[in-house]
């Protein structure tokens, strides 16, 4: 990274912890030294018992715009905020934190628009669609909100937590009463979707997350895990005649939904493909 820092840049903190594994760096700041704009996201490692003293202090620095927020903190963050959307409040968590001009903070998720914006650039079509959830954690949740908000017809939800199952499915109900939702089945058979928002899958010798016989060609498959592409699980799903989506390409589409968010001017994903410096 070249890009000037000076007293006026603006900080989009990227909270969480352990922070070895952030990729959103490598690709906002290249993006925002392209179109001359005197912001830097910066990784910040706040430990779970520190969050409640940090969050905060980080937002009472002059110069801070708004920030990023990850793991394991994107559940917590919601009770400080002044503002939440309806994504994360099904969601049940928040991954982007905006400090408006009277300082308040405003909460929004961004993982499940990273998934349905990739889907509809694969060309596939969430309204009136079905899809099956696996896993009804933060990233799981998100999608499912997303989904939801897509218009999708029919949702299956699953998670061997059933009583995170079951929250996630009341919290979509009373959002989206007319929305049919299936619990506790992770049979893919039928559906136009599926996610796996699970680390199942994603080691070689992993059990998959569901019967891999019962996954149709016809499916469309998506993956979380962004700690490399091609996990087994999408390999598996590619080998019997699926499209894909991998974990990071979900990254790289919600960012424009981030820098919208954030009143920053925004861009496309293949822009922030050519710009990014990504490693593994």
């Amino acid at each position: 990274m070249t890009q000037d820092v000076d007293g006026n840049t603006s900080l989009i903190a990227h909270i969480g912890y352990p922070t070895g594994s952030f990729k959103a760096p490598m690709i906002y700041n290249p993006y925002f030294e392209h179109i001359k704009l005197n912001a830097l996201v910066v990784p910040i490692g706040v430990k779970p018992e520190d969050f409640e003293t940090s969050f905060p202090a980080i937002f009472r620095f002059s110069n801070i715009h708004g920030a990023l927020i990850t793991m394991p903190h994107k559940v917590h963050v919601l009770s400080f905020l002044d503002e939440i959307s309806t994504t994360a409040k099904v969601a049940g968590a928040c991954n982007a934190v905006r400090k408006d001009a009277d300082g308040r903070l405003i909460g929004d998720m961004f993982d499940g628009e990273g998934f349905t914006r990739g889907l509809l650039r694969k060309g596939v079509t969430s309204a009136g669609a079905s899809a099956l959830v696996v896993g009804s954690g933060g990233v799981g949740s998100a999608i499912a909100a997303s989904l939801a908000a897509a218009r999708v017809s029919r949702l299956g939800l699953y998670d061997v937590n059933v009583a995170a199952m079951q929250a996630l499915g009341e919290r979509l109900q009373s959002h989206y009463p007319e929305l049919e939702i299936e619990l506790q089945t992770n049979d893919p058979a039928g559906y136009d979707v599926l996610v796996n928002a699970t680390p199942l899958g994603m080691k070689p010798g992993d059990p998959m997350p569901i019967d891999m016989a019962r996954l149709s060609s016809d499916t469309f498959v998506g993956e979380v895990v962004m700690k490399q592409e091609m996990t087994p699980f999408l390999s598996q799903a590619v080998a019997r005649g699926c499209k894909v989506q991998v974990g990071v390409d979900m990254l790289f589409e919600q960012i424009p939904a981030y820098l919208e968010f954030f009143g920053f001017r925004t861009t496309t994903a293949d822009v922030l493909r050519d710009l990014a410096h990504i490693h593994y």
